[in-house]
């Protein structure tokens, strides 16, 4: 594969968000002015938007209080190398690497720099497009304005969408032309080790008509003393007949507060299948949508989340139909246990004229504490008359008879938790095509499950 590094100018570190961080920022990547002035306009769109308030149905039961923007510097690392990925690798940053293996491409990122990229040579002659995505600014311009938080996830979708798209930094960009097929998966880290600083990572994946890809994000730091953000948005563009698979995975430090909007949009015939993995940060706060725009779709959403301690964690979930015949199927389940609690709400929006629509939503928690809690509310909006849709959702402790059925057959107590954790989780992470993903999940939650329990 080709192997390319980042080399930047480093810059000194600010604090808070301002119009002038947000020049700076540009200055240090040194880029063209039409970037810097879209940086711009997003920064006036957000000191334009209000707050979101607790009165708000999407944050009635999530707070932003503890969040210190103004004490947080807006970008930090610039200018950051490595000598190889072995290096990286050294530097204790494994295991934000163990889904690796066999790849079309890898792109690792750290703070605001690109540390290390690489790409298959073969991929590319086939017109694919996989680099850092300010690489993709200066050498792939026209793409990256059609689709760049312009049709999946708009500057304007949000006061704190409009804060990334000033502030964002490296992100990853996919092109995959007409007709094409890549089966080895497209990788992209996020890391982050700058105390008391913000990480905007940027996920752009556009599939042309007909092409199919399979893209894993993974995100990880160590935990700090010192509060942190990270603030993501992921856009999935799938053309007609096209396929992807979409894989995230989020294990930032426990000091960090994560917030990560990922849309996905889908013309006629196009078919996406996600899991969405939180097992890290202090506080997070996710919005997953999948807006289903042609007729005959199908978007399969899955998600997987693990809380401990005092962690927070919020899912908000759309299914939004607006063409007939379209199908979304939706599974997240969680555990908590310690003082952790969760928030799920999930809408399955049917619109009209949307008819043949089949979707289904279900949340299930399992609650291994008497202190950790979870709050569940799925939704329909339903304006077609033609329709299967269908939720569920569930909040339940370990059953007793179950441990006693384990431990009967000597299996000690701590064990049939885990065994029956484990299970909880299993029909979700056996829709997961690949193995060594499958694998690196089972080794994650049993790190969870054993830390106490």
């Amino acid at each position: 594969m080709d192997a390319t590094v980042s080399e930047t100018t480093q810059t000194p570190a600010l604090t808070g968000f301002t119009r002038e961080a947000v020049l700076a920022l540009s200055a240090a990547k040194g880029e063209p002015d039409w970037v810097r002035d879209a940086r711009l306009a997003a920064w006036a769109t957000y000191e334009r938007l209000p707050a979101p308030k607790m009165t708000d149905e999407e944050w009635r039961r999530t707070s932003l209080r503890g969040l210190k923007l103004d004490r947080l510097a807006p970008f930090a690392g610039v200018g950051q190398t490595i000598g190889s990925l072995a290096d990286l690798v050294e530097a204790d940053d494994a295991g934000a690497l163990a889904l690796g293996g066999q790849q079309a491409g890898v792109v690792v990122q750290r703070d605001a720099s690109t540390l290390w990229t690489e790409f298959d040579p073969a991929v590319a002659a086939k017109g694919v497009i996989f680099t850092d995505l300010d690489t993709a600014f200066r050498e792939h311009p026209d793409l990256i304005r059609r689709h760049f938080m312009t049709t999946a996830v708009p500057t304007d979708f949000g006061k704190y969408e409009a804060l990334h798209a000033a502030n964002w930094q490296g992100g990853t960009f996919l092109y995959v032309p007409a007709g094409v097929t890549v089966e080895l998966p497209f990788r992209s880290f996020a890391l982050a080790q700058a105390p008391s600083s913000a990480v905007f990572a940027h996920t752009l994946v556009v599939l042309e008509d007909g092409a199919e890809a399979f893209f894993v994000d993974g995100h990880r730091s160590p935990t700090q003393d010192a509060q942190s953000l990270a603030s993501g948005v992921v856009e999935l563009i799938l053309g007609e007949d096209a396929k992807l698979r979409y894989v995230q995975v989020q294990d930032w430090g426990r000091h960090v507060w994560n917030m990560m909007t990922e849309r996905s949009v889908l013309a006629e015939g196009a078919e996406l299948k996600s899991l969405q993995v939180t097992l890290g940060s202090k506080w997070s706060k996710n919005s997953i949508g999948a807006h289903l725009r042609g007729r005959n779709t199908l978007a399969e959403m899955l998600g997987i989340f693990f809380a401990d301690g005092d962690q927070f964690f919020d899912h908000h979930t759309w299914q939004l139909h607006e063409a007939p015949n379209a199908t979304s199927d939706l599974e997240f389940k969680g555990a908590l246990k310690d003082g952790a609690r969760s928030v799920y709400s999930g809408l399955i929006k049917v619109s009209e004229g949307a008819q043949k629509t089949d979707a289904y939503q279900q949340n299930r928690n399992l609650v291994l504490s008497r202190t950790a809690r979870a709050d569940t509310i799925p939704n329909l909006e339903i304006a077609a008359n033609d329709v299967r849709c269908t939720h569920g959702a569930t909040v339940s402790q370990v059953e007793e008879e179950h441990v006693f059925y384990l431990q009967a057959r000597g299996i000690p107590r701590s064990e049939a938790q885990k065994l029956i954790v484990e299970g909880f989780f299993r029909p979700v992470i056996d829709r997961i095509p690949v193995e060594e993903i499958r694998d690196y999940l089972q080794g994650a939650i049993a790190r969870k499950v054993g830390m106490g329990l």
